[in-house]
């Protein structure tokens, strides 16, 4: 009776029709035989004993780790390059030959010092032509200081000798050319002294330019790099070109590093951070942030933030472009329930087979949902399951999780105690 209530139930199922004419239901009878084979197979896989594997094999053994309760520092790794606080790029304003490089790479060098020498010959000539234009100028001028003055006492005589004559001699005509011969003369004096200020300024121009060829250092550093030997010619039409790379003070340097977009959401001005460098394996250095920027940039279809932090280099360890790797404190997290992340990715053995059986004809058939695995929704809060191994048996349990330092996870709520034992992976005994 049961079978055939059974049979009735997986007819229903594949929708065959009892009173439908022989053939048809004779195609679809290969479908029921199939049906009757799974529900014998699950039947067998049920009745399987209990610690034996669907396949009868030995029992399992599993990896646990305990849940702590402790502090966690949540960490965002970065990577950048170091460089000098200050860096100061020295060129020339003069276009010639290098005569002389007064200094080489590493060298400490103060204001004033100087770095390289051009060779200033027609620049020296230059300034010699201006001091003598400038003379030139200034004689002239005196010339026309003469004239203004002489052309002054002739009109001032010319105008005595018209009132004393009655106004009968000289004649006004002539006293008119002796005004228009002073006007005259002032004007020369006028540009007499217009030409000496043309000529110092030029002056000026060629004396600088011969003082410029000798390069001087701006501040107080170390060269880190020489662009330039005695001998090479120096071309300054179109732009400056660098000859000398300074650093103002190698013992403070900042590393600037790419953030990820994932993670610039915790990162902020003033944390500190610590960073380690190939140079010098084993070793740790500490840096504080001094600067998130809000401009993105875009490497590889990864969206990234440029952040710089400042170090302290008083002992010259490091140097400029040296590759760091930066761990930078984001959160410090005090007194939590911890566990360890791999239990949260581990799923028992059994489930699995279930699940995927589920998933299969069987699902197909009777139409039962997929429980979920690993997760469970409840409203729009999401936990995580993990599984506690006791008297080894393993029991579920639904956590909410929190922030990760990669190795271990906060866990907000859960009935979790310090001391359990989380499955985090599965052997094989013996």
């Amino acid at each position: 009776m049961q079978a055939n209530n059974a049979g009735k139930e997986i007819t229903d199922v594949l929708g065959i029709d009892q009173n439908q004419p022989r053939e048809k239901r004779r195609g679809r009878r290969w479908v029921l035989t199939a049906a009757v084979a799974v529900l014998g197979l699950l039947a067998a896989l049920a009745v399987v004993p209990k610690g034996m594997g669907g396949n009868g094999r030995k029992p399992l053994d599993y990896k646990t780790e305990p849940v702590v309760r402790g502090d966690l520092t949540v960490l965002v790794t970065a990577t950048g390059n170091l460089a000098p606080t200050n860096t100061v790029e020295v060129g020339s304003e003069l276009s010639g030959i290098i005569q002389s490089v007064e200094v080489d790479f590493n060298d400490r060098v103060k204001v004033g010092q100087p770095l390289a020498r051009l060779d200033n010959t027609k620049f020296e000539a230059a300034a010699m032509e201006s001091k003598a234009a400038l003379a030139s100028a200034e004689a002239k001028a005196l010339q026309a200081k003469a004239t203004l003055m002489l052309k002054g006492q002739n009109l001032t005589r010319l105008q005595k000798a018209h009132k004393l004559s009655g106004g009968k001699a000289p004649s006004l005509g002539e006293l008119e050319i002796a005004e228009a011969d002073l006007s005259r003369a002032k004007a020369d004096a006028n540009a007499a002294q217009a030409a000496i200020q043309q000529a110092h300024a030029r002056l000026k121009i060629d004396e600088t330019n011969l003082a410029n060829t000798i390069i001087y250092s701006p501040v107080n550093g170390i060269i880190l790099s020489r662009k330039v030997d005695p001998g090479q010619t120096v071309a300054a039409a179109l732009q400056a070109p660098v000859l000398f790379t300074l650093a103002e003070d190698l013992t403070k340097m900042k590393l600037q590093v790419d953030v990820d977009e994932a993670d610039v959401g915790i990162v902020r001005e003033g944390q500190n951070a610590t960073f380690t460098v190939e140079a010098y394996p084993g070793r740790t250095f500490d840096a504080r942030i001094a600067q998130l920027r809000y401009g993105s940039q875009v490497t590889n279809g990864v969206v990234t933030y440029t952040t710089l932090l400042y170090v302290d280099n008083s002992d010259l360890v490091l140097r400029p472009g040296m590759t760091a790797t930066a761990k930078i404190v984001a959160k410090r997290i005090d007194d939590q329930i911890l566990i360890p992340n791999a239990a949260l990715r581990f799923t028992p053995k059994e489930e699995a087979q279930e699940s995927g059986q589920r998933r299969g004809l069987y699902a197909m058939l009777f139409k039962r949902a997929n429980s979920a695995q690993g997760q469970v929704s409840v409203g729009k809060i999401v936990h995580t399951r993990v599984w506690v191994l006791k008297d080894q048996q393993l029991i579920p349990f639904v956590v909410t999780t929190g922030q990760s330092d990669g190795i271990l996870t906060v866990v907000k709520e859960s009935e979790l105690s310090p001391g359990m034992q989380v499955v985090v992976d599965v052997a094989q005994a013996g």
